[in-house]
C-alpha cells in the first residue's frame, strides 16, 4: 500500500506502534461504536494487535487496507480510510471514519475519492463495494457523492437482525462489439 497525497491530506499505511494510540481513540469514539461497531479494543496493546492483524496483514496479503489520514498542514491524524476485503462481501469495499472534531470539513470525501481513484487505476479493482447502516445518512450521502450506488440490503454479519445497505461502483463492461 503506497502513501497517497491530496491537497490537504496524507493517506498512509498504519503502523502498529506509531498509530495504536490514535486507533484506540477512534475505535472507541461514540460515532464509530454507533455506526461501525464495538471491536472490543480497550488497551494500547489491543490496538496494536488490531492494526497488525487487520490493516498490516491485509497490506501483506492483498496490497491494500485501511490507512491513517493525516493533515498535511499539522501532521495530526484525523481518521482512517481505505479498502478492505471482508469475508462476507464478494468484492473489496471502501470505508472511512473520522473523529467528530474533523467531521463536516470535507476530509472524508477528499480521502475516500483519492483511495477510490487509487483502487480503480493502480490496483485495477473493477468493483468496489461499501456497506453502511440504514441510519448512517452522512455515509450514504458521501458514498453517492463518490459515485457508488445503492444495490441491496444484506443481513449484518454479526448475526443480529440489523441490516446493512450495500453500495457499489462497477467499471463498465468491455464493449467487444465496437
Amino acid at each position: 500500500m503506497k502513501t497517497l497525497h491530496t491537497d490537504r491530506l496524507v493517506i498512509r499505511p498504519m503502523s502498529a506502534v506509531a498509530d495504536a494510540a490514535f486507533m484506540l481513540t477512534l475505535l472507541n469514539d461514540a460515532t464509530w461504536l454507533r455506526f461501525i461497531g464495538d471491536r472490543g479494543v480497550r488497551t494500547l496493546e489491543e490496538a496494536q494487535r488490531y492494526i497488525e492483524t487487520g490493516p498490516v496483514d491485509m497490506y501483506a496479503r492483498l496490497g491494500f487496507g485501511f490507512c491513517i489520514v493525516e493533515s498535511k498542514q499539522t501532521g495530526l491524524a484525523l481518521g482512517a480510510c481505505g479498502i478492505s476485503q471482508r469475508d462476507y462481501l464478494d468484492s473489496p469495499d471502501i470505508g472511512f471514519a473520522f473523529l467528530p472534531q474533523h467531521a463536516g470539513q470535507g476530509y472524508a470525501f477528499e480521502a475516500a475519492a483519492a483511495v477510490l481513484r487509487y483502487a480503480q487505476t493502480e490496483l485495477g479493482l473493477t468493483t468496489i463495494l461499501a456497506t453502511t447502516r440504514l441510519d448512517n445518512l452522512r455515509s450514504q450521502q458521501l458514498l453517492e457523492k463518490l459515485g457508488l450506488r445503492f444495490e441491496r440490503l444484506m443481513p449484518h454479519p454479526d448475526g443480529s437482525e440489523r441490516q446493512l445497505m450495500v453500495y457499489g461502483i462497477r467499471a463498465p463492461e468491455p464493449d467487444f462489439l465496437s
